[in-house]
């Protein structure tokens, strides 16, 4: 027949055309014809992968090697089949290569990419399972997976979409499949290594129909499903919810999509200046590859607020170390002294809010020495120095009523009564001293990000102590 000689992609392109210009077609008919279509050409589907490369440890054989300690304590080299054992299917399917009755694999060839610090044992377990002579490259040396795969692509000539890759760590730090399988090699997450035969034959099964379109990010997964990663649009800008984070690390996880989407990494740096969130949080977001690593990350990081202005009120606030944050909102310390002058710009009655820093002031404990001396006990020191539930570090916690701002002497600030109010020793307090007029804890905790000096912040006008607010809005607001 004449149509055995129409080049193969000619001959799809003839059927496409004519299929939309005639009639409407299911997705199983669709699909039936291409194949059906495809079968009528002098062409075959590429039935195997021109380079097949495996992950050793825990993929081909197991334990892994670094959990060999004892031999590595001893400075021995494992034993092939007695330390370190291939899995039986991985045997099973390395022979059936080695003879290959069908010689299917005539135009392929065959390559090691491993991770492992112990080099010199992989190569002479190579050695002593007899598998040197099936592998046409070997890439053993610590590092990024990504550089193995680079160098077989240099040494073999080929296309990362010709290849096939076996490996049983799928993401995250030590994770290998996905960043193989950004470069455009089809992955295969065989977490418990290659156990069983299918897992074999169902990837070589998908690599044909995967090598009509070749869709990078693809990965089969163990339970021999396919996930294909969206590529990213970095203008696209997505919905989620804050699910993890690690304030001292500044870092969290966001949410998004349906069930089968891995959680969004982000990094503080990302969200708005002086922006601070929670678990629970609804944020929006962009995508960015970070192209050294190559791991996406949310950028660009909105956090939704429903609230209007006409909620919000914009205060001054100032930060305290615990334990002294806690002592003035709870009224004990109603001194507080600086040698700067942050407090100097402000006339008496102003109105601050009082955030709670992430640390501890380290004064060795001098406090408690100046507490007891006025005849508190332990129990009363630890309650004046605690915070109520529901408020932490990280929070406004109080609105605070400044009083007059002063001088002082030294003289003046070892008085007993002095230093019981500023909770120091006379040696440890600032030179200028403000009064603290009155405090009262704010009806909840708010997230502020906390900085030096005096600095601003909009909090609902919900969570001020009734009659706070009363007073005209020069008294509290950030406008001077």
């Amino acid at each position: 027949m004449m149509m055995n000689f129409i080049p193969r992609c000619q001959l799809l392109v003839v059927f496409l055309a004519s299929t939309v210009l005639t009639r409407p077609m299911s997705a199983f008919n669709f699909k039936f014809q291409v194949k059906r279509t495809l079968r009528m050409s002098n062409t075959p589907l590429k039935s195997v992968p021109s380079l097949i490369v495996f992950d050793l440890d825990n993929t081909l054989w197991t334990p892994e090697l670094y959990q060999l300690r004892k031999l590595q304590r001893n400075n021995q080299y494992p034993v092939a089949h007695k330390d370190v054992k291939l899995f039986p299917a991985a045997r099973d399917v390395i022979n059936a290569i080695k003879k290959d009755p069908e010689n299917k694999f005539s135009n392929t060839k065959f390559a090691v990419a491993s991770r492992t610090k112990s080099v010199e044992w992989a190569h002479d377990l190579l050695d002593q399972f007899e598998l040197r002579d099936l592998f046409h490259y070997v890439e053993i040396f610590p590092g990024n997976k990504k550089q193995h795969f680079r160098n077989l692509k240099e040494q073999s000539g080929l296309n990362y979409h010709d290849m096939l890759f076996f490996d049983d760590a799928r993401d995250g730090k030590y994770g290998n499949c996905e960043p193989v399988s950004s470069l455009g090699v089809l992955s295969v997450h065989c977490p418990s290594g290659i156990y069983e035969e299918k897992i074999w034959s169902n990837a070589l099964e998908h690599y044909k129909t995967w090598s009509l379109h070749k869709t990078p990010n693809t990965i089969i997964e163990w339970d021999l499903s396919i996930t294909s990663k969206k590529v990213v649009d970095p203008n696209e800008r997505l919905s989620g919810e804050v699910t993890f984070v690690n304030r001292e690390k500044r870092f969290g996880f966001i949410r998004y999509g349906d069930s089968g989407t891995t959680d969004m990494f982000f990094h503080f740096n990302e969200l708005p200046y002086g922006a601070e969130v929670d678990r629970g949080d609804e944020v929006t977001f962009s995508i960015a590859t970070d192209r050294r690593k190559g791991k996406d990350a949310a950028t660009n990081i909105q956090i939704s607020d429903s609230r209007s202005d006409e909620d919000l009120v914009e205060m001054r606030v100032f930060s305290m170390n615990l334990p002294f944050a806690a002592l003035l909102s709870n009224g004990y310390k109603t001194l507080e002294t600086r040698n700067g002058t942050m407090f100097t710009p402000y006339p008496e009655g102003t109105k601050m809010l009082l955030h709670v820093g992430q640390r501890m002031y380290p004064d060795g404990d001098r406090h408690i020495e100046v507490m007891k001396s006025g005849g508190l006990n332990d129990d009363e020191i630890m309650n004046l120095k605690s915070l109520p539930p529901g408020f932490s570090k990280g929070m406004a916690v109080a609105i605070v009523e400044l009083g007059k701002t002063f001088e002082t002497t030294l003289e003046q600030r070892s008085e007993p009564d002095f230093q019981r109010a500023v909770a120091a020793f006379g040696s440890d307090s600032g030179m200028r001293a403000t009064e603290i007029r009155r405090v009262e804890y704010l009806k909840r905790g708010v997230k502020v990000s906390g900085r030096g000096g005096v600095f601003k912040a909009k909090v609902d006008k919900n969570v001020i102590p009734d009659g706070w607010l009363d007073t005209p809005q020069k008294v509290y607001s950030v406008t001077v």
